[in-house]
C-alpha cells in the first residue's frame, strides 16, 4: 500500500489512480468472513507460515510485472493477490498475539509490536524505494524495481524458513486452541464468532469510533509520496524516489521507533484512559506539519526530515493507545475473529478516504487537501466521548 504510490508514480500514474489503489484495501475489510477459520481450523502458526510462502511467491510475480507492456495495470493485479494473502496472514497473527500473551503482556508489547508493522512499512516504502532510486541510474528503472522488489521476496522467503522453525507452537502455551481447532464448527458457531462481537456493550460507539478515527489519516497517507515526488512547478516537494526512500528509512525510523515504544510503555504503566487523549491529540496534529509545509514549500530537505520524523513518532504514539482499545474489545474465545471483525472496520475507514484522496487533492491542491485532512480528524475525537473505555475500570498495569 505505501510503496505503491512511490512505484506507480514512477511510472507516470496520476494521483487519481494512485488514490484509487486504496480499493486494495478490500481484503482487509472483508477478512472477517473467513478469519473464523483460523480460530477453529489449524494452528495460527501453521496458517502465518503458510500465508507467508504464499506471499514470498506472489512478490516473485510482482517483481516480474515490470517486463510486462503494462506494468501498472498489470502490477496492480499482482498487488491485488498479495493484499489477499496479507490480509489472511494479518489476522492469523492477530489471533497468534492474542493466544500467545496474557492481557497485560499485550498492553506492554503494543509499543513494539505497533512498531515492528511500521518498521516493515519502512523497509518497503523507505529501504526498498531508495534501492530502486538509487540502482535506477545505472541499470534502468524497469530493472531497478524488479531488483526491489525481487528483494522483497527473498526476504519473506528468509521469514517463512525463521517462522516455520522458530515461532513457538501458541497451542502450547496453556490455550484452549490446541484442542479447538480439531473440532468440527457448525454455521450457527462460525456466524456467532462474528456476530458476538456487536452484542458488547457500547458496540455501536466502537464501531462509530472505528470508523471516524482514522479519517484524516487515511485522507494524507496516500498523498504524502505524491506530494514529495511532484515537482514543486505542481505544488510538490520536487524529491527523487532515492531522496524519498532515505526520508522515510533514515531518521524517522528512529522517531517511530521512540514514538512506539514509549506509547507501548506509557499505556501499559499508567493505563489507557491517561494516555488516550494526549496520543489522539499528538497523533492527528501531525497532519498540520504537511499542511505548513505545503503552505511554505521550504527549500531546504532538513524540513522534510523534521516533518517525517514528527509525523513517525505521533503515528507510533498515537497508534499505540489505538490498537491497546482494540483489543479490549476482543473475546478471548475468538480472539482472531474479533480482531478481524475490528481491523476490517478500520479497513473500512481507511479505503474510502484512500480512494476519495486523488480527486480531492487534485480539486483542492496539496496545502488545502492536507488542511481538510485535519479537520477530518476531529468527528473521529468526538465520538471517543461515548466510548464503553470511560465507563470500565482498566486493565491492571503490566509488571
Amino acid at each position: 500500500m505505501m510503496m505503491s504510490g512511490v512505484y506507480l508514480k514512477d511510472l507516470g500514474a496520476d494521483n487519481i489512480l494512485i488514490g484509487m489503489t486504496g480499493a486494495l484495501q478490500l481484503p482487509w475489510t472483508l477478512k472477517f468472513a473467513w478469519a473464523p477459520l483460523i480460530d477453529f481450523y489449524g494452528k495460527k502458526k501453521n496458517w502465518i507460515t503458510n500465508a507467508q510462502i504464499i506471499l514470498a511467491i506472489l512478490l516473485g510475480v510482482l517483481a516480474a510485472t515490470t517486463y510486462t507492456q503494462d506494468p501498472i495495470r498489470v502490477g496492480i493485479a499482482a498487488m491485488a493477490f498479495i493484499a489477499l494473502a496479507s490480509a489472511t496472514h494479518d489476522a492469523a497473527i492477530d489471533g497468534y498475539y492474542l493466544e500467545a500473551l496474557t492481557k497485560p503482556q499485550q498492553a506492554l508489547f503494543v509499543g513494539v509490536r505497533n512498531t515492528a508493522f511500521r518498521l516493515s512499512m519502512i523497509f518497503g516504502s523507505g529501504g526498498m524505494v531508495c534501492v530502486a532510486g538509487m540502482l535506477a541510474s545505472s541499470m534502468g528503472k524497469t530493472n531497478a524495481w524488479f531488483t526491489s522488489f525481487a528483494i522483497m521476496a527473498v526476504v519473506m522467503l528468509l521469514l517463512f524458513l525463521l517462522h516455520k522453525f522458530y515461532l513457538p507452537d501458541s497451542s502450547k502455551m496453556g490455550d484452549s486452541a490446541g484442542a479447538q481447532h480439531q473440532q468440527t464448527v457448525s454455521a450457527d458457531e462460525y456466524f456467532m464468532a462474528i456476530w458476538s462481537y456487536f452484542q458488547q456493550p457500547g458496540s455501536f460507539a466502537i464501531v462509530l469510533y472505528i470508523l471516524l478515527f482514522r479519517l484524516g489519516d487515511a485522507m494524507v497517507m496516500k498523498m504524502i509520496t505524491p506530494f514529495l515526488q511532484d515537482p514543486r512547478s505542481a505544488h510538490g516537494m520536487g524529491l527523487t524516489v532515492a531522496q524519498i526512500g532515505t526520508v522515510f528509512g533514515t531518521v524517522g525510523v528512529c522517531f517511530l521507533l521512540l514514538g512506539g515504544l514509549l506509547g507501548g510503555f506509557l499505556v501499559s504503566k499508567q493505563g489507557l484512559k491517561r494516555w488516550f487523549w494526549p496520543a489522539t491529540l499528538l497523533m492527528n496534529s501531525t497532519i498540520l506539519l504537511y499542511f505548513m509545509l505545503a503552505l511554505f514549500h521550504p527549500s531546504s530537505i532538513v524540513w522534510i526530515y523534521i516533518v517525517n520524523s514528527l509525523e513517525q513518532f505521533g503515528y507510533g504514539f498515537g497508534m499505540a493507545s489505538y490498537t491497546v482499545f482494540l483489543l479490549s474489545t476482543v473475546k478471548q474465545e475468538y480472539k482472531a475473529a474479533h480482531y478481524a471483525v475490528a481491523s476490517a472496520l478500520m479497513a473500512v475507514g481507511l479505503m474510502g478516504p484512500n480512494m476519495a484522496s486523488g480527486y480531492l487533492q487534485q480539486s483542492l491542491g496539496y496545502a488545502n487537501f492536507f488542511l481538510m485532512s485535519f479537520f477530518l480528524t476531529i468527528p473521529g475525537m468526538i465520538s471517543i466521548f461515548f466510548l464503553p473505555l470511560w465507563k470500565k475500570e482498566d486493565p491492571e498495569p503490566a509488571t
